[in-house]
């Protein structure tokens, strides 16, 4: 089998609701989708996608994915697609770096292969896990009062946990978490998610502040530098997220204490190849997970929620999917979907779901 095309489209997908990260530093309202379609010799089409949280959240680009996919598709052209490790390579030689721009490559492929063999993503990667997963939902709100409405909102839709975003103030980052810990009903998951916003001497004052409560706190500051640094002097448990980028990252995690979770985004890794490798890094080593797409369509979603069914169930707390967030649906009803806060992968060959092309605007077209 042999990659023929690579089409590659563009989308744009309003949030519902105004987003706010790092106590209102920085604000997002639409997302810049890439949608990958990889055509085979034999008939097959793999679908990947990649959706950046906006251009000033991370390293990572909507408009760069597809300067990437340009520079990548001459090299990519003629390999066999189930081949996903000869894929990886081939990209690492064509484009060093940038992996956000090689995740819906490996996403695409990953789809090819599991069509090829009659079976689901997970079960080609060893696992199908079939319990109901909850979803994280994403509180970026700003006041004790807006985070409250935001909760129950989701709550009201039956999601049991919770990614809360703090950072920015910490008087105000104490009130909102005690706040959120009266209202706590039992059972719960809550993240509090700081997003790089806070200084060593504000991580320290908020995680010493709220110690009594007993919390977890997601990547509390820039680096991991950062956050080792004053891992000696708090006891609550800590998440990476925006430092977990390369398996070095998570080694280093790992190997040092550094943290109790990793915060697993596949498009800011790389994507599912990259991805497995750091999941078991994390099991090797007796660290929990989240794993999340970083944004976009239920095709990123349903991409994390085959990883995570791939995970022991005590070590996958929560997945993150966007399709809650968004104005507008790319896939028509298809694929895994938002149910009482929980997502149930389906027994599907390959990813599983597909885009309606007539949502999507068509960028360009490789070939040989």
């Amino acid at each position: 089998m042999k990659i023929t095309r690579i089409t590659i489209f563009q989308a744009e997908l309003p949030l519902e609701y105004p987003y706010w990260l790092s106590g209102g530093r920085l604000l997002f309202e639409t997302l810049d989708a890439t949608f990958v379609r990889i055509d085979t010799d034999e008939g097959l089409t793999g679908w990947g996608e990649g959706t950046p949280w906006g251009h000033t959240y991370v390293p990572a680009h909507g408009p760069g994915i597809r300067a990437g996919i340009e520079t990548m598709a001459p090299f990519l052209t003629g390999l066999d697609p189930r081949r996903v490790l000869d894929v990886e390579r081939a990209m690492d030689l064509a484009l060093p770096g940038h992996l956000y721009a090689k995740s819906p490559i490996d996403m695409a492929c990953w789809d090819i292969a599991g069509q090829a063999a009659g079976l689901s993503i997970a079960a080609l990667m060893g696992s199908h896990g079939t319990r109901p997963i909850p979803i994280a939902s994403s509180v970026g709100a700003k006041t004790v009062e807006e985070t409250r409405e935001v909760m129950d909102r989701y709550r009201n839709r039956g999601y049991v946990a919770h990614s809360v975003k703090v950072g920015g103030d910490v008087a105000r980052d104490i009130a909102r978490i005690r706040d959120v810990e009266a209202h706590r009903p039992q059972g719960e998951i809550i993240l509090y998610d700081v997003n790089r916003a806070w200084t060593r001497q504000q991580a320290l004052r908020v995680m010493s502040a709220t110690e009594d409560l007993n919390v977890m706190f997601e990547q509390p500051g820039e680096t991991l530098d950062d956050i080792a640094a004053i891992s000696a002097k708090h006891a609550a448990p800590v998440s990476v997220d925006e430092s977990l980028v390369t398996l070095q990252d998570a080694t280093r995690i790992a190997r040092d204490g550094i943290a109790e979770v990793f915060g697993i985004k596949l498009n800011r890794v790389g994507g599912l190849t990259r991805a497995a490798r750091m999941r078991d890094v994390a099991l090797a080593h007796g660290i929990d997970m989240f794993i999340m797409a970083t944004g976009g369509s239920v095709l990123a979603d349903t991409e994390a929620l085959h990883l995570a069914a791939t995970c022991p169930d005590h070590t996958c707390h929560a997945v993150w999917a966007c399709q809650d967030m968004l104005t507008v649906d790319v896939a028509a009803g298809l694929g895994p979907r938002a149910t009482a806060g929980h997502l149930t992968l389906p027994d599907t060959p390959g990813l599983g779901v597909h885009p309606d092309e007539t949502t999507l605007t068509k960028v360009a077209t490789y070939e040989p």
